[in-house]
């Protein structure tokens, strides 16, 4: 979450982002970068610097950290990924570009970066370039990697509303006609095999098989035009939660089949079922589109005290941390069976308040 012109935000912050497996959330300030885990909550350390960060990447929960100058007094040009060694307390490495940085990706294996028409991909070991690929404008820096052991990137493709997806491991492209106007996030599930896109509309989320490029659900947010803040998957693949300029998160069961239009045998249960998982509005039929309906909606959603934030699914069962740009963190509990998603504690704030 690039917080670098957001007006509603904490006045240090500039930056905020889980790391690979969500255990852990990294900060860009103004003075420097902090890193908290998620659950529970607790500051694991942070260092002060003469000079801002914009973008901090961990590696998972290790000692490496990628980071890129940012805010009011840039601590490093934006140009520039410094790979961040705290152990010994300096940058072990540096990578420099003709252009400003969008956002940096980190694999064990990967350091991948993303400018506004290029991404790179670089080997780990040696910062030896292994690939480059050119995407339509990309402002935002979007762009995904799988954590997992499979070797998969996705990132805008050459149009808008296309995604480019690599398959690495099987020396595999995908191009995907995901949405009609331009990208507005996209996700990868833990092994790579799943893909998530929302486009600048806001109203529908799409998820596709990688290896074949196919749509295999499609979920509706809302109706109204919204920015997309985040979307995550759950390590098991059968949740999605999803996080907009609304103040509501949306939480997904992908665990259940989509409703068949071809099955005549269905109990009453999964009458039911599919009945309540589409829109209570079928009267307006005549003045909303058909596929209106037919959307699949969230099985939960929840308030958020703050329009911009960026979730994700919490080690704990059933759980969701919320980080939000006034620099403030909040944990959700849901059930699915009842359809409820509740506040679990206070606020706790992950940055100090500025004496005046």
């Amino acid at each position: 979450m690039n917080l670098s012109n957001c007006r509603d935000k904490h006045p240090n912050l500039l930056f905020a982002n889980f790391n690979q497996d969500y255990s852990c959330f990294a900060c860009g300030t103004e003075k420097g970068f902090l890193i908290f885990s998620c659950d529970p909550f607790k500051e694991r350390f942070g260092r002060v610097f003469d000079g801002g960060v914009g973008i901090v990447e961990m590696l998972f929960r290790c000692n490496i950290l990628a980071i890129v100058g940012g805010g009011t007094k840039p601590k490093y040009t934006p140009n520039q990924v410094m790979i961040w060694d705290d152990y010994q307390n300096k940058c072990i490495a540096k990578l420099e570009f003709k252009s400003e940085v969008k956002a940096v990706k980190l694999r064990r294996d990967r350091i991948v970066v993303v400018l506004e028409n290029k991404v790179y991909v670089y080997n780990f070991a040696d910062l030896q370039l292994v690939h480059q690929l050119e995407t339509t404008n990309n402002p935002k820096g979007i762009c995904a990697v799988c954590p997992g052991a499979a070797n998969v990137l996705a990132c805008p493709g050459l149009k808008p509303g296309y995604v480019h997806v690599e398959l690495y491991d099987h020396k595999q492209t995908q191009i995907i006609p995901a949405h009609e106007s331009a990208l507005s996030q996209i996700a990868l599930n833990k092994d790579g095999t799943r893909l998530a896109t929302a486009s600048e509309k806001g109203t529908l989320i799409r998820i596709f098989d990688t290896s074949t490029g196919e749509k295999i659900k499609e979920v509706r947010r809302g109706s109204n035009r919204a920015e997309i803040y985040s979307i995550a998957f759950n390590s098991e693949s059968t949740a999605l939660c999803v996080s907009s300029d609304k103040n509501t998160g949306h939480i997904f069961d992908l665990s259940r089949s989509a409703p068949s239009t071809t099955t005549v045998h269905n109990t009453r249960d999964q009458e039911s079922e599919v009945k309540n998982r589409q829109s209570s509005f079928s009267f307006m039929g005549d003045i909303l589109p058909t596929n209106y309906f037919k959307s699949e909606w969230s099985a939960v959603q929840f308030q958020i005290p703050e329009s911009r934030s960026i979730c994700a699914f919490s080690s704990a069962p059933n759980s969701i941390i919320v980080i939000c740009a006034s620099g403030v963190c909040y944990k959700y509990t849901y059930d699915f069976a009842k359809g409820e998603c509740k506040r679990e504690e206070s606020p706790l704030q992950f940055m100090e308040i500025e004496e005046s």
